[in-house]
């Protein structure tokens, strides 16, 4: 059964003074799975600049895993959306011009791990090693 998501969306190295200053738009994102077996790091455009996966995620088929990988870049990719929308919002922009950006919400991000939730809930093989 795969692990559930979970995205951080808190900058990636907290209390980093020059993480903070860093715009929205430019910091890196992290995602991890619930068990912490599979994290990210991302660019905001979700390319990922660190993965950290434990031994045990090895055994999956290589598929399996990549998808995993992927699905976590992409909801860090949107975490980091969040909170550049939340950063300009906060500096006054209109909801509009945010809005016209395509900046995902936190509602999308909900629906995002909710879909991944529902579509991946069996395993990948009913074979286990003895």
């Amino acid at each position: 059964m795969r692990d559930q998501m979970h995205v951080r969306h808190d900058d990636v190295e907290p209390g980093n003074d020059q993480q903070e200053r860093v715009p929205a738009a430019f910091q890196m994102s992290s995602a991890r799975s619930r068990s912490g077996a599979i994290s990210v790091v991302t660019t905001p455009q979700g390319l990922p600049t660190r993965i950290r996966i434990e031994r045990s995620q090895l055994e999956k088929r290589p598929d399996v895993l990549a998808d995993e990988i992927l699905r976590l870049c992409r909801q860090s990719a949107m975490a980091a959306g969040i909170r550049w929308r939340d950063e300009l919002l906060d500096a006054g922009a209109t909801r509009d011009v945010v809005d016209a950006l395509g900046l995902p919400t936190t509602d999308d991000l909900s629906r995002a791990e909710q879909f991944d939730d529902e579509h991946d809930d069996t395993p990948a093989s009913w074979l286990r090693r003895v």
